[in-house]
């Protein structure tokens, strides 16, 4: 049994997390290819290398996947130390090149020098689409304002195919659910987000982030776009990217009377406070919004506004509403604050409110013991603790909308 547990021990030495074994970059010039700081590494790599996210049968482990920043050419190599076949005969690794050829489009590179070549080639690499939106963001590294452009894309532009087969790559690597998407399906909009910069008096391209929308039918002469994916690579977080596309991505479809609203695909955690930042900005301009209107509750007028003019639907209006209601009110009055928390708490409370539906219904087709067991599950006083819970929840949501509104 010690032997086995030494054996045990051994193979365990072969096994790497491939969240760090995975190293991404996205290159500009050649001496950023042995340039450390400029590595990413992955937030997921479970749908390649299983939940445990662990490769087995190496050491030192190194799966390079490096893009040209601009047109995102890629150079995939392997590397590693040592492999589990180098000691015992009988252990196969696990086949972590097969699992990236899987993702990546042909045409890679796996030689250095082949990948130099074409890095040669971005300054001939032009944004594809049609120019939407231009804006500065300071960087504090570089002390000056850098220059971005966000494009409005459809696929039958020419080498955008191939091009964006190489961009949803980096889905696997940063959206837990991720899934490749039907391009030949016209119904999808594309929309990229390009740095504009210099390198020896010509002017570049580096690839930003993108967003894929879907545009539904309905009936009887609408369309609902819907967000599907959103990505900013990990370089370019935390400068306001976001929300620079999804707020060009709103004016976009605001100008078209077909548009009934736009909504989103599933949308996690980090997009709802994007939306929320976004809508709340937007609304600012609304005449239904304003103070007066604010302190007068929420109405039909902000509803048919916030449709009208940005395609919001009425949960989002309302949501911004009680992010603005809450800008407005003084807090530190008690009355107020109560005033503010009722309301909140009176949307907050309509699946409660259900519950007592069902329950009514319940006592008078359901036996006493199943009665009661239903009863248990409804408890009041558990649904009140819930529902303070939601509104302090929300309270902070609200509040980080409001300090980040504040920074603009």
């Amino acid at each position: 049994m010690a032997a086995m547990t030494d054996m045990e021990k051994k193979l365990a030495e072969y096994k790497c997390d491939t969240n760090e074994a995975v190293c991404l970059k996205l290159v500009r010039f050649p001496e950023d290819l042995d340039d450390e700081s400029t590595t990413f590494h992955p937030e997921y790599s479970h749908q390649l290398y299983g939940d445990d996210e662990v490769a087995f049968g190496y050491k030192g482990l190194q799966i390079q996947l490096y893009y040209s920043a601009g047109n995102l050419s890629t150079l995939f190599k392997v590397k590693y130390t040592a492999r589990v076949t180098d000691t015992f005969d009988c252990v196969e690794p696990d086949d972590v090149e097969g699992k990236i050829r899987e993702i990546i489009p042909a045409g890679f590179c796996c030689n250095t020098d082949d990948f130099i070549s074409l890095l040669e080639k971005e300054a001939n690499f032009r944004p594809f689409g049609s120019l939407l939106h231009t804006y500065k963001v300071h960087s504090v590294e570089a002390g000056e304002d850098l220059t971005y452009q966000i494009h409005k894309v459809d696929v039958s532009c020419p080498g955008f195919r191939e091009y964006h087969e190489r961009l949803q790559t980096f889905l696997m690597w940063f959206i837990e659910t991720a899934s490749f998407i039907d391009v030949d399906d016209d119904r999808w909009d594309f929309f990229l987000v390009f740095e504009k910069y210099n390198k020896d008096g010509e002017t570049l391209y580096a690839t930003v982030g993108y967003m894929t929308v879907y545009n539904y039918y309905v009936y009887p002469d609408k369309t609902r776009p819907r967000v599907s994916q959103t990505l900013i690579l990990p370089p370019f977080q935390g400068e306001g990217h976001g929300a620079q596309l999804l707020e060009t991505v709103h004016r976009y479809y605001c100008t078209s009377a077909k548009v009934q609203d736009i909504t989103a695909e599933d949308p996690s955690e980090n997009y709802v406070k994007l939306r929320d930042f976004v809508l709340v900005k937007l609304c600012l301009t609304l005449p239904s919004f304003s103070s007066e209107k604010l302190s007068q509750g929420f109405s039909e007028e902000m509803v048919s506004e916030a449709r009208e003019k940005l395609k919001i639907n009425k949960k989002h209006a309302r949501r911004v509403y009680e992010i603005l209601r809450l800008r407005n009110t003084d807090m530190s009055d008690e009355e107020k604050a109560r005033e503010f928390r009722l309301e909140v708490k009176k949307r907050l409370y309509g699946p409660y409110r259900k519950n007592q539906r069902e329950l009514t219904k319940m006592r008078k087709c359901l036996r006493p013991e199943e009665l009661a067991s239903h009863i248990s599950q409804m408890d009041t006083r558990l649904q009140h603790e819930e529902l303070e819970k939601s509104y302090q929840d929300v309270l902070a949501e609200y509040r980080r909308v409001l300090e980040r509104l504040a920074q603009v």
